[in-house]
């Protein structure tokens, strides 16, 4: 019987990336983690969703997907993005060689729910997929420092939100989907996606992480871990 400490069944990872020798690696680095288990690998973003599609009947969809952005073919943003509208369920965590600001805003505005540099090690690789089921955010130390100079430089002032807005930014800071917040506040799904728009707007901000990362600096949630 799993205790507290330990789930049901070993965490699903689907492995993306261009490379065989990373796939391998990372393969080897997970096989030393009792609670996790590589579940299937692909090369590029359409072979991701192809496989992906063929798990699905099985109920063998993993829990999280570790995606390298840069591949011929289908780029692991559009891989995100597509993994994200046909199963929300499924979490994605970028792994790759680049920290570039646009890569970053592109993936977690993608959908993304971690961005790890391919020389994270086995226990900080674990802790973003362990981060990612349970609905957080794991970022590398270079790249959260990325997003909160961004965030700084905005110089925004959350004096003009309303109270409901306020309301969904911490939603949005615990990291809710626009539907679960739509569930919390009691409102349609296309209320809550209006809410989120008008405040990344009033805020001057480009997307859902930097609004996360704002009520973190303004004390307002302890928020999301950024990285060990």
């Amino acid at each position: 019987m799993p205790t507290d400490s330990q789930p049901a069944h070993p965490f699903r990872v689907f492995l993306v990336d261009d490379h065989r020798v990373v796939r391998s690696g990372v393969s080897a680095y997970l096989a030393m983690v009792e609670d996790i288990e590589v579940v299937g690998e692909a090369s590029d973003g359409q072979q991701a969703l192809d496989r992906m599609a063929v798990l699905e009947p099985a109920d063998a969809l993993p829990d999280v997907v570790l995606m390298d952005l840069v591949m011929p073919g289908m780029d692991g943003i559009t891989a995100t993005r597509q993994i994200k509208a046909r199963w929300p369920a499924v979490e994605v965590v970028a792994v790759t060689s680049f920290v570039e600001e646009s890569k970053v805003r592109g993936a977690l505005e993608a959908g993304a729910a971690g961005y790890l540099l391919k020389d994270a090690d086995a226990d900080e690789l674990a802790a973003a997929i362990r981060a990612a089921v349970s609905g957080r955010m794991h970022l590398d130390p270079a790249v959260a420092r990325i997003l909160a100079d961004s965030t700084r430089a905005s110089q925004q002032t959350g004096d003009s939100l309303t109270r409901r807005q306020h309301q969904v930014l911490l939603l949005i800071a615990e990291g809710a989907s626009n539907r679960q917040i739509a569930e919390t506040l009691v409102v349609s799904e296309r209320t809550a996606r209006t809410h989120v728009s008008d405040i990344l707007a009033r805020l001057g901000l480009a997307s859902r992480t930097q609004a996360a990362l704002w009520a973190v600096q303004e004390g307002l949630v302890p928020g999301p871990r950024p990285g060990r």
